[in-house]
């Protein structure tokens, strides 16, 4: 039995396992490369295997970087059956479709505006290409161990990092196989706590903040600060979030700040038709939060959707105060992004950067200081305030790994760290090793290790 690591295995991007088991093969995540250039030139590289060749897909959750492939496999042979959690089908829906027609909007642009030296410049995939991809999907309960193809079977259990985020378990050859997917946080503002998983003969465990803690300091107060800092001085509040959970942690702070009176009255925005809908898709899975039904009602309801392309150009027109939340979340395309043209060179509007920033996204190039972006072929010189919350992050830190690993009863044979920076990941190697005592592997691009 052989396991190939096809992504996130020198970054947090383009998650991909493909096991062999000799008769089958399954691939668990299917996601896209971002980043720097390199890595999402990635993308367009033909698979080391034949999709025709895999007979099965598992998804431990819908982020486009554990989903985002699927239309490509699709269109390039694979024939099998994608399984996951139902909130994972139900963002898939809107997640993979966003995906190709930011791809198409994207490359309708640069054709209209001439900058790119494809001729002309095409999308990595369509529209149809998402439609045949979601005709494949079939979703699961939590805890319910189902067949995957003969021989293998799988069970998922909550991740906590998104609405239905899973810890997926395959059972093979009588040995288990773990992958962590992104594990969430175990005091998060919205997500209860991932669940502890007790076997596992092989592991691969994500380590984004491998090499950190978030801070002890309270968002709420931090974003009332900002909120409150930024409209004192008559500017606008500009903050890339992911659609889909980081979205929704923000408008519950904000609900949260707006009723305690801590900060001004302005128009809030959602420029986001996907976040729009995953709103209304996490409210349809309480169980999986720890804010009630009238808290997450009263969050999804606090601001004004922005359903048009024109609304969306006359908020930039608007130099009025207001916070704007747009996709993406680390500033690599959608609405946002023009959003950061328009208010970047104001020096009394503030970008908010709330989550993990891959290494050569804009949101990264924004955190480490520099004050000049690309924007659609522009240099753009921001002189707004950049601020970064990391403690809203949905992702475990350090600690909460160590944590989450500490609740294995036994040692699994090996121990695979993915799904991180360089860094990142190694720092978590060590940590294991030392705390732990456990075999510990980074696998490599596109090697394939032999799981005995």
């Amino acid at each position: 039995m052989r396991l190939q690591c096809l992504g996130a295995t020198d970054t947090v991007t383009g998650s991909k396992y493909v096991l062999d088991t000799g008769h089958h093969r399954v691939m668990v995540d299917c996601g896209l490369f971002q980043g720097y250039k390199t890595l999402r030139l990635r993308n367009w590289d033909p698979l080391p295997l034949e999709p025709a060749s895999i007979d099965a897909v598992v998804l431990t959750h819908a982020h486009i970087d554990h989903s985002g492939y699927l239309p490509l496999l699709v269109r390039n042979g694979f024939r099998g059956r994608v399984s996951c959690t139902t909130g994972t089908a139900q963002l898939c829906g809107i997640l993979l479709h966003d995906s190709a027609h930011l791809a198409e909007e994207d490359a309708a642009y640069v054709n209209h505006k001439g900058f790119s030296r494809h001729r002309p410049a095409m999308p990595l995939y369509t529209s149809a290409d998402a439609e045949r991809a979601l005709r494949r999907l079939q979703p699961i309960q939590y805890g319910k161990r189902f067949t995957v193809v003969p021989g293998v079977e799988a069970e998922f259990c909550r991740a906590g990092h998104i609405i239905g985020s899973a810890i997926v378990t395959l059972f093979v050859q009588g040995k288990r196989i773990v992958f962590s997917g992104d594990l969430g946080r175990q005091q998060d503002l919205v997500m209860r706590a991932p669940e502890t998983v007790r076997q596992a003969d092989y592991l691969l465990v994500e380590s984004t903040y491998g090499n950190r803690r978030h801070p002890d300091t309270n968002p709420l107060n931090l974003l009332g600060e900002i909120v409150s800092r930024t409209i004192g001085r008559g500017g606008s509040l500009i903050i890339p979030a992911f659609a889909v959970g980081r979205t929704q942690s923000l408008l519950h702070c904000l609900h949260r700040l707006r009723e305690l009176q801590r900060i001004p009255d302005v128009p809030i925005y959602v420029n986001s038709p996907m976040a729009i809908d995953a709103t209304t898709i996490i409210s349809l899975h309480p169980e999986e939060l720890r804010i009630d039904r009238t808290e997450c009602a009263a969050a999804c309801s606090l601001a004004t959707p922005v359903q048009s392309m024109e609304h969306s150009i006359r908020l930039n027109q608007d130099h009025s105060p207001k916070i704007i939340l747009a996709g993406s979340g680390m500033a690599t395309g959608g609405r946002v992004v023009h959003h950061l043209a328009a208010y970047g060179p104001d020096p009394r509007s503030t970008i908010l950067l709330s989550g993990f920033q891959a290494a050569g996204t804009r949101g990264a190039t924004l955190a480490s200081g520099r004050r000049d972006i690309r924007v659609h072929g522009k240099d753009i010189v921001v002189r707004a305030s950049v601020e970064q919350i990391e403690n809203l992050s949905a992702h475990a830190d350090a600690a909460e790994l160590m944590t989450w690993l500490g609740g294995f009863c036994e040692a699994p044979r090996r121990t695979f760290v993915v799904h991180g920076e360089p860094q990142a990941s190694d720092a978590l190697r060590q940590r294991i090793e030392r705390d732990l005592h456990w075999a510990v592997t980074m696998p490599e691009y596109r090697q394939t290790y032999q799981l005995d």
